[in-house]
């Protein structure tokens, strides 16, 4: 017994390390970082319409648009000015030509990736959240149930929710334990939590529970419904995944095993027949080998994206 609770407390503390939200490419806390960008935050006027506000609430940061962007903004300036000073110092030091244009590209490149991998993160991290809420939510549910049908009351049900092996999904059931325990009604923070959630599943199971919760409903009969759909769900979003594989394997064989293949051969016979030199045959099958490497790379990068959230 001890061992398990020994083992679920370092889960949930290896999840809160890996969720917790931390802006790429930043040491400081989010406190300070918005002292030291405010005059960047002040600059910005960002009239445009973007998700970005709603992504920083669901991602439970207190930072405005502005503010984020504010800290993104000073990280290029800052990026840009020390890649800038190092790249201009280095092509210098070994006497390349126009070395101030070559140093200013270098600069404008790594900065704006850093730009742009701090603009989208907001996203990712709700993508990811979203991902591990719906994979435990069908094991989760069952659990709930079975309690149910056990005679356990709702609030000691998400308590143990809570501090089971869920993952985001306990985390979530930790706020909502905490809410009530303050004093707020369970119908309320069930209701504030599925607002807040990036989760379409998992908001609409909280919805039903207090829902269920107002007009007096057999929970049990709500949780085996909510079961019951989420598992047809499921069914639909398999299928829609073997469809979707279907073209990634004809793309997968043609790009990572015929085309290397038939270069191959066409590189050996073209260089037996034109004399290339060695240094360049040995070349070209590197970067034939590399392109390979990377395109098996990028093919397992899709299949993982694409797996169903609820799978």
């Amino acid at each position: 017994m001890r061992q398990t609770k020994l083992k679920q407390n370092l889960t949930l503390l290896l999840f809160s390390l890996m969720v917790k939200f931390k802006i790429p490419f930043t040491f400081p806390d989010l406190k300070k970082q918005k002292i030291r960008s405010e005059f960047f935050i002040q600059k910005i006027s960002y009239r445009k319409k973007s998700t970005l506000g709603e992504e920083l609430k669901n991602c439970d940061v207190p930072l405005t648009r502005e503010e984020y962007l504010g800290i993104c903004l000073r990280c290029f300036v800052m990026n840009f000015i020390i890649l800038f000073v190092i790249s201009t110092t280095i092509l210098a030091m070994v006497n390349a030509d126009f070395f101030v244009v070559y140093g200013f590209g270098i600069a404008v490149i790594f900065s704006g990736f850093v730009f742009f991998s701090q603009r989208v993160y907001p996203y990712i991290y709700v993508s990811r959240k979203q991902m591990e809420i719906e994979k435990n939510l069908v094991l989760a549910l069952e659990d709930i149930l079975i309690q149910l049908n056990s005679g356990i009351p709702l609030f000691e049900i998400m308590t143990n929710i809570s501090e089971s092996d869920y993952g985001m999904l306990s985390f979530e059931f930790k706020k909502a334990v905490k809410m009530i325990s303050s004093g707020q009604p369970e119908s309320d923070v069930l209701d504030y939590l599925g607002k807040k959630n990036p989760s379409v599943f998992f908001r609409r199971v909280l919805w039903q529970i207090s829902n269920g919760m107002r007009s007096g409903s057999d929970m049990s009969i709500v949780i085996k419904e909510s079961v019951k759909t989420l598992n047809e769900e499921q069914l639909i979003q398999i299928q829609n995944y073997g469809n979707r594989l279907n073209p990634l394997i004809v793309f997968y064989m043609l790009i990572a095993v015929i085309i290397p293949a038939l270069s191959i051969t066409f590189l050996t016979i073209i260089s037996s027949m034109v004399n290339l030199p060695q240094n360049m045959i040995v070349l070209l099958f590197i970067g034939l080998f590399v392109f390979d490497v990377l395109i098996q790379v990028m093919f397992l990068g899709l299949i993982k994206s694409r797996r169903p959230s609820l799978f």
